[in-house]
């Protein structure tokens, strides 16, 4: 048993080389190796990279981009000297707790994915396994990191928290309450060092450039995908088309020679959700469909092959989470935990049923949610799942056949459910 978690705390030596060089057409980009002095001993300091890569035993490297300004088909790259989490050096390991592995470093750029387009206001994002576990804006940064682990705080757990705004005491007292693997932020007020210090093991990441997220949100990189055979396929990354109401576009299918329109159109808050979720849509993996409420993530369905299924898995979850947010706030521990303790007959089994009863009688606070689907709905049954929890106003690309259903269905809804287009889908693999 020693031996096994000595693995997962192992600094591994890697093989790859100080330099790559990637030629395309007449531009050559350089990228450098990223490490980092540490203390492997005690008084013996070495230069080491990456802990590991995705699991123990698999060298892992990170590198940064250090030279060469690509332009392809009158699009710029991103290019060197923007750095963000490749250009971590020592001065931004605040803390280093355990060595950070590659899991550590892309789940705090997962986070920069979905942060770059919410710059307007303080907001938390929680990622575990490269996906959003909770995402919340609001106007004190301590609010946000609390409704954002609200959102899902049995998923929050060793996962990573980043932030658009300097980590003040506040957050930080709320912060040491859980168990989180890395802190990412743009800076922190004096005096929080000290307060997250209290958790060994954690990460602790200040990112240069960080308060100059915004300027990302627009900004393409390449996007490499490595395949079993040595091959590569390249493409650009995507970019958000959604930055206000007004970049939506109206819902509206034809079919049979008959114009389906919905019959009302989103409120102010609605596109305001509607934003911020589709704003978030761009880190999440396909296939995925979320429920926003307020600017906080009241579900999020991640990975499945079908979107009625996970349009009933993000359901799924906003249920469990609401209940284990029930159970936290009232008794001070996981919903689990009680319904064990009930089972075992430590616990009275009126408590985990009043529990129960309340997420039932709240709909898990989906009524009034915002829907946001990456890909258009190929059938109307994803729709009807949203519509029958209460959901409000329904985003997602448009182009199915089927759109006209999609629209029936919001309109057959009691009262009528809003609807809009992107006209842009936002897969992630």
């Amino acid at each position: 048993m020693t031996e096994l978690k000595a693995m997962y705390r192992r600094v591994m030596d890697d093989h790859f080389p100080e330099e790559i060089k990637i030629v395309l057409g007449e531009t050559t980009l350089v990228y450098r190796k990223r490490t980092w002095k540490i203390e492997e001993s005690p008084g013996q300091v070495v230069e080491k990279g990456l802990r590991y890569g995705e699991n123990p035993g698999q060298e892992a490297a990170l590198y940064q981009l250090v030279n060469g300004h690509l332009v392809l088909g009158g699009v710029e790259y991103v290019g060197p000297g923007r750095d963000l989490v490749s250009g971590l050096d020592e001065a931004g390991l605040i803390r280093f707790g355990k060595h950070p592995g590659k899991i550590n470093l892309t789940d705090v750029d997962a986070a920069l994915v979905i942060l770059r387009y919410l710059s307007a206001r303080p907001t938390a994002v929680i990622v575990k396994h490269n996906n959003p576990c909770g995402v919340a804006s609001a106007d004190d940064l301590a609010v946000a990191y609390h409704r954002a682990n609200m959102a899902d705080r049995v998923a929050a757990f060793g996962g990573a928290a980043a932030f658009n705004r300097p980590v003040d005491r506040t957050t930080a007292d709320l912060l040491v309450g859980n168990y989180l693997e890395v802190v990412a932020a743009p800076d922190y007020e004096e005096g929080v060092a000290d307060i997250l210090a209290r958790k060994k093991d954690l990460r602790l990441i200040r990112l240069k450039n960080m308060d100059r997220l915004a300027e990302f949100a627009f900004a393409r990189f390449l996007d490499f995908k490595s395949l079993m055979d040595g091959g590569l396929i390249v493409q650009q990354s995507a970019v958000n088309a959604i930055g206000s109401k007004e970049d939506f576009q109206p819902a509206e299918a034809e079919h049979q020679g008959r114009v389906y329109r919905p019959v009302r159109q989103p409120t102010e808050r609605e596109y305001e959700d509607l934003v911020f979720g589709w704003a978030v849509e761009q880190g999440v993996t396909s296939n995925s469909v979320l429920y926003v409420k307020n600017q906080v993530t009241v579900g999020i369905g991640t990975g499945e092959q079908d979107r009625v299924g996970v349009a009933e898995i993000a359901v799924f979850k906003a249920y469990t989470k609401y209940a284990d947010a029930l159970c936290h706030a009232r008794y001070g521990r996981p919903y689990k935990d009680l319904a064990l303790a009930v089972a075992q007959g430590r616990a009275d089994h009126a408590l985990l049923e009043e529990i129960d009863a309340q997420t039932k009688a709240d709909r898990a606070g989906l009524p009034g949610a915002v829907m946001i689907s990456d890909a258009f709905f190929p059938f109307r049954d994803g729709v009807d799942v949203a519509v029958k929890e209460g959901v409000s106003a329904i985003a997602h690309p448009g182009g199915s056949v089927r759109d006209y259903e999609a629209i029936q269905a919001c309109n057959e809804a009691n009262p009528a459910v809003a609807m809009v287009f992107t006209g842009q889908r936002a897969f992630k693999h």
